[in-house]
């Protein structure tokens, strides 16, 4: 009789309780409380460009997976990668390009590359970064959140910090303060207002409001990137649920945070070391990249130590974007250009195969 202990399998060995739609599934629930804050502060048009993503990378996808033979709707990775472009968008964006983002995603970026688990960057990305230089205008035109309606009422026209930012910079007679002095016009929430003088009288400590309207999301902006306690909630329960582990997101936030710090204040005149660090962490697209979509299993490497190395390539590369780039955000393109890189950085840090000898040392 065969002793079934005996049976040598083929890989993997090891395998995790949670199946891919488990995985993804979760990844959609730390999702839910940015996206019910954004239908709140840009209204209901928020949740139409965020369905309209979905049900298109939903259809594409059944398309494929009719076509190719091969696949399921029930693994929850096209809904995933319609609600990640649904929240890249702005809130007036024409449907027609949230659609055409999220096709783009599963037909070229998924598909084109054989399907779920074999496509070499991030669709969502991909997608999200084709409409942007393909419809400019339309993906950088924000509207004012309802808890701070003065953005809209002034020459700024519901711009995003980043981009007003960047927009007064060009302007500046340097050198200033950092970010927070050019964002002087840039209106504040009464909650923040309140916040400020709250903590000021109660603990001494002068915290700018601005901080808190980027924190709470009372800003303009993508629509699941503006509030940053809602993604840090999310990114948490990701944690908890072991979908994700610390390198990769603490690796990308901290580089970029270094990077912001020792560098960042030579753009405003300032020395070395002058940076404003919470303000860059908290702007933009970069919690949502770092939490959710450089954390992506298929497009992220595979060892600890590679992890870190890619962190580290996103947080300066976003860095070098952001500051010195011709766009005011830098998020999609770095984790996109590491993506391309995964395969490099697992080759160099991936472990020795067991009785594998080098060449050299053969001689």
């Amino acid at each position: 009789m065969i002793n079934n202990k005996l049976i040598i399998s083929s890989s993997p060995h090891v395998h995790h309780k949670d199946s891919t739609s488990r995985i993804m599934l979760d990844v959609i629930i730390a999702l839910i409380p940015a996206g019910i804050w954004a239908i709140y502060v840009f209204g209901m048009r928020s949740f139409t460009v965020i369905a309209v993503s979905i049900i298109a990378a939903v259809v594409a996808e059944y398309v494929m997976i009719r076509v190719m033979k091969k696949g399921s709707i029930g693994d929850f990775s096209a809904i995933l990668t319609g609600l990640l472009i649904g929240y890249n968008m702005p809130t007036d964006v024409p449907l027609y390009v949230a659609a055409i983002a999220s096709i783009f995603a599963i037909l070229v970026v998924k598909w084109a590359f054989g399907g779920l688990g074999t496509n070499i960057m991030n669709p969502a990305l991909a997608g999200r970064c084709f409409v942007l230089f393909s419809w400019t205008g339309a993906m950088t035109t924000w509207r004012a959140p309802v808890t701070n309606p003065d953005i809209g009422l002034d020459a700024l026209a519901g711009a995003s910090p980043l981009g007003v930012l960047q927009t007064s910079l060009l302007d500046a007679e340097l050198p200033v303060m950092g970010p927070l002095e050019l964002l002087a016009d840039y209106p504040i929430s009464n909650m923040a207002a309140s916040m400020s003088e709250w903590f000021t009288s109660s603990f001494g400590l002068i915290i700018h409001p601005h901080y808190f309207d980027l924190f709470f999301g009372n800003v303009s902006g993508s629509l699941g990137e503006v509030s940053a306690l809602l993604l840090i909630v999310g990114g948490i329960y990701l944690f908890i649920r072991r979908v994700i582990t610390w390198e990769i997101p603490m690796a990308y936030i901290v580089s970029f945070g270094l990077f912001v710090w020792i560098f960042d204040g030579l753009r405003f005149g300032q020395g070395f070391f002058s940076g404003d660090v919470a303000f860059h962490i908290l702007s933009g697209g970069l919690l949502l990249g770092a939490l959710f979509m450089a954390t992506d299993m298929v497009t992220s490497p595979l060892t600890p130590k590679g992890q870190i190395v890619f962190g580290i390539g996103c947080g300066f590369l976003t860095f070098l974007i952001r500051a010195y780039g011709s766009l005011p955000e830098g998020v999609s393109l770095a984790i996109i250009i590491m993506n391309i890189l995964v395969a490099m950085i697992d080759r160099f840090t991936g472990p020795k195969l067991f009785g594998f000898v080098p060449k050299e040392k053969k001689k």
